[in-house]
């Protein structure tokens, strides 16, 4: 059974991926003060663990929930999160972005192996329709999709990571957004440190303590205001609204991304991509809408 707010979440769902399209932005402004390569991406899962712990200590002292029974949401969701922030520092930002956004046929196909569901016609043809955008939008360069450099597995991983610990959310069924949350920033800071002997000439030298407390108000406000809400909303996201429907549904970051880039950058914005993300948002609307109908009671389908 569809949550009662199924269509308002995926709403909420799109916007919220949608809104990491912009996410370049203060990434150039942190590495104009000094945060150079991804250092910035450690600043704020940082930032963001700290300004946790003081709330799980809460409520590990009122005897409430701080999400170690979801460990295995947090692995996978974490990991993949870090897996496809790093993929740009070791690969051209239009292949990370494709092999990251494969996600709705790893979603799919996860839904149909591990959780069991009948794919139906819909699903095929809005995947198909995600999956020919992406690929119309940014992926024309790269051709067909084979990983080459360590930043295009890094993407592929992060799609499949991400794309699987949606689909345990839905099994677990964490209880409230904090629990889930809080073992998300855990795992995405042990995942940049195991990843750290691979990345250390690509994140570059540590900045110094000057270019971070010049850059710590800068982070602060990406961390609280952007990092920790959008991250609650989209991982806590599959297990209402199903593994399938987040994996087309995040694809509004790609979207948000390539709109933003032609209006503030040089960026091209030409056929490719205009019919790529138009494809994109059918693909997504008409999943809504299909997997919304298919779940009304009989009587209030139309004959």
């Amino acid at each position: 059974m569809r949550h009662t707010s199924y269509v308002g979440i995926c709403i909420v769902v799109f916007i919220s991926a949608g809104a990491w399209g912009l996410y370049w932005l203060p990434q150039r402004l942190l590495l104009d003060l000094g945060m150079t390569g991804g250092w910035g991406t450690v600043g704020q899962y940082l930032i963001s663990f700290i300004v946790l712990v003081p709330v799980a200590i809460w409520r590990l002292y009122k005897g409430q929930d701080i999400g170690l029974q979801h460990w295995l949401c947090g692995l996978l969701l974490g990991s993949g999160a870090i897996f496809y922030a790093n993929s740009f520092l070791v690969t051209e930002v239009i292949r990370a972005l494709v092999f990251f956004y494969l996600a709705p046929l790893w979603a799919s196909l996860i839904e149909a192996v591990f959780l069991k569901r009948r794919l139906k016609w819909s699903r095929v043809v809005t995947v198909t329709l995600a999956l020919a955008g992406v690929w119309v939008a940014v992926g024309l360069e790269v051709g067909i999709p084979l990983p080459i450099y360590l930043g295009d597995w890094f993407g592929l991983i992060a799609g499949i990571l991400i794309t699987a610990g949606a689909a345990r959310t839905e099994i677990e069924k964490p209880q409230g957004i904090f629990p889930l949350l809080f073992m998300v920033i855990i795992f995405g800071l042990f995942a940049t440190v195991a990843q750290y002997p691979l990345l250390a000439d690509a994140l570059g030298a540590m900045p110094s303590i000057q270019n971070v407390m010049s850059s710590l108000p800068l982070l602060l406000g990406i961390s609280l205001f952007f990092v920790l809400p959008t991250t609650a909303i989209i991982f806590w996201s599959p297990s209402k609204i199903g593994t399938g429907v987040f994996g087309i549904l995040i694809l509004s970051e790609l979207v948000v991304g390539v709109i933003s880039a032609a209006l503030l950058t040089d960026e091209p914005f030409g056929w490719p991509q205009i019919v790529g993300t138009a494809l994109i948002l059918a693909a997504g609307v008409l999943e809504v809408v299909a997997s919304n109908r298919s779940t009304l009671p009989k009587a209030l389908t139309p004959n």
